[in-house]
């Protein structure tokens, strides 16, 4: 049991989510963020990975009023429940991740995390969630969403994070938009990092709609296709 769970992902057209810097290039057109915000409108809870928590720090609110008020008329947080999933959560107290936004806060992270900062982030009222092992065990992570509440997860990233969960088979679909422009660079990160495998056991993706910005921007959706 765990939530529909969904990757959203922007990109350059060499496949690049961000430069070689690594300091959160802006990729996404206006209608794009448009589109993501509606998403995250739409979902129970958006996840993050530990380098995109720790080095970009984001809100992950619900920037459009009307969508939240929306989400408020349903019963509603005005923001998704945000997620992070990180094996060592030196999280800063004053980070916007923890701050912006009315919604409940959720962190999975290993016994890497000093007791200390555990209790820190408790003490914000987060709620923190200790795996005993090298790495989050991301499959214990969604059934715990799940019996959260959570039943459409939204995942923002990055690349490993999208990777691991995608070579798990935790994924169900996944969203891209592909923005005209190139950054090039061998450590620019992509969509999907981590180990990476071979050709015969590339994860199928079933292409089931698209849709073509006027700037040029392309959003490609799939479906991800089971394994036989």
């Amino acid at each position: 049991m765990r939530p529909f769970t969904f990757i959203n992902v922007a990109v350059t057209a060499d496949g690049k989510m961000d430069t070689f810097e690594r300091k959160g290039a802006a990729i996404s057109s206006a209608r794009d963020k448009a589109r993501v915000d509606k998403l995250r409108a739409e979902s129970d809870a958006v996840m993050v990975g530990g380098r995109t928590l720790l080095d970009e720090d984001p809100k992950l609110t619900v920037k459009s009023e009307a969508l939240r008020a929306e989400r408020v008329a349903r019963g509603l947080s005005p923001n998704p429940i945000k997620v992070g999933i990180v094996t060592k959560a030196d999280i800063q107290l004053e980070s916007k991740f923890l701050n912006f936004g009315t919604t409940r806060v959720v962190i999975f992270t290993t016994n890497q995390t000093s007791n200390i900062q555990m209790e820190a982030l408790r003490s914000r009222g987060v709620e923190v969630f200790i795996h005993e092992s090298e790495r989050v065990d991301l499959e214990k992570a969604l059934r715990t969403l799940k019996e959260l509440g959570v039943n459409r997860l939204m995942v923002e990233g990055g690349g490993t994070l999208n990777f691991e969960l995608l070579r798990l088979g935790l994924v169900d679909e996944l969203s891209v938009y592909i923005a005209p422009m190139i950054f090039g660079g061998e450590s620019a990160p992509t969509a999907a990092a981590g180990l990476g495998v071979a050709r015969g056991a590339a994860i199928p993706l079933k292409l089931v709609e698209t849709e073509v910005h006027e700037d040029g921007g392309v959003v490609l959706k799939y479906q991800v296709e089971r394994s036989k």
